[in-house]
């Protein structure tokens, strides 16, 4: 496949649009088997900070790309068009890390003296969002439907969680025990908070709720912290447990705890990313073959996403982002050597993928 044909594109959009409200809907209501439809975005160039973070219900997506001689812009991409969302006053940096089902995106803009938060409606430019007081950086990860966003402050006294709401007004949500650190990394539309705290040693996932504030949610047995990095409707939590290199995906409900879900044969560590209202999971496993992205589901356990679309490609999906509403999944993959392994090869492009599941 040349190069070219897999930038993004004017086709690309249309047929976005054209597979997304065609058969996304007949898929939702499905019970079969999990299969999934492959549409290639493209190329992005890799950036520090990743390149593809969120998806919404209508199938945008939002990350942060490199252009030649632009820097690093965040960017939201929709079925009609890709937009670079720019950055805010004196900014060379800037990256999307959520959009609401809405088309409201949050994410961070370096500026001449700091990293900040914001937010950024369709028909405006970014809109700086207030630190607490004292603080001089700020960063945005997760929004709701209600615009409620979260993230963190920082300063001198360390970096806590936070919670703006709709009108722009800060929360400091303060942290768990000991500790100079609390960051917030999505919110449902229950207004519910997950993130993690701690200090430079360890760190442990939190839920934080209106009536009760800030929980520990504990750890895997044996594995030390653990960071939150989703939570659905109904207040299921995903993330990961345990030192770095022997991680494992969880799964948090109030009514069990949390729950291993395990890795893909042969792995040693897995991460969960994302958590749709229908309860199932995506992320990134090791394996036998090395990183690859995963489904998990109740009923059918963590496969492997290269297993669920069809054998006659030439890519690997090493990591799936984000699941939405509709089960579409936000994915990333290399070029495959030809062995089933992808090169890995970090410098260069790295190909985004929406799998769409089939009716």
């Amino acid at each position: 496949m040349k190069k070219s044909s897999r930038r993004w594109s004017l086709n690309g959009f249309l047929l976005l649009a054209l597979m997304l409200y065609s058969t996304v809907l007949l898929a939702a209501s499905s019970g079969k088997t999990l299969k999934y439809r492959v549409l290639d975005l493209g190329d992005l160039e890799q950036t520090s900070n990743g390149i593809v973070r969120g998806l919404n219900s209508a199938g945008d997506v939002v990350g942060a790309t490199a252009g030649l001689g632009t820097g690093t812009r965040a960017f939201v991409l929709t079925k009609k068009q890709f937009e670079n969302l720019g950055g805010l006053p004196g900014a060379d940096w800037s990256s999307a890390h959520a959009v609401n089902d809405f088309g409201v995106v949050v994410g961070s803009s370096n500026t001449a003296t700091s990293l900040r938060g914001f937010i950024w409606k369709r028909g405006a430019k970014l809109s700086d969002l207030p630190v607490l007081p004292g603080d001089s950086g700020s960063e945005a990860f997760g929004i709701n439907k209600h615009n409620q966003v979260v993230g963190y402050s920082s300063g001198a006294r360390g970096i806590e969680a936070v919670l703006w709401s709709s009108d722009g007004t800060v929360q400091g949500l303060g942290r768990l025990r000991e500790g100079d650190y609390s960051r917030s990394s999505a919110i449902n539309d229950s207004g519910e908070v997950v993130g993690s705290s701690g200090d430079s040693q360890r760190k442990h996932a939190f839920l934080w709720t209106k009536s009760k504030g800030m929980e520990d949610l504990g750890s895997l047995p044996g594995n030390g912290g653990s960071e939150a990095f989703a939570i659905n409707s109904s207040g299921d939590v995903v993330g990961y447990s345990g030192p770095l290199g022997r991680t494992r995906a969880f799964h948090w409900t109030r009514s069990s705890g949390m729950r291993d879900l395990g890795t893909l044969p042969g792995g040693a560590y897995s991460r969960a990313l994302s958590i749709n209202d229908r309860g199932e999971v995506v992320g990134s496993s090791d394996s036998s073959l090395g990183s690859r992205a995963f489904v998990w589901t109740r009923n059918g356990g963590m496969q492997d996403l290269n297993t669920l679309i069809s054998a006659d490609k030439d890519f690997v999906l090493f990591e799936a982002v984000s699941i939405n509403s509709q089960g579409v999944i936000l994915a990333l993959g290399n070029d495959d050597d030809g062995h089933g392994h992808g090169h890995g090869d970090h410098e260069s492009p790295a190909r985004v993928f929406l799998l769409i599941p089939e009716p």
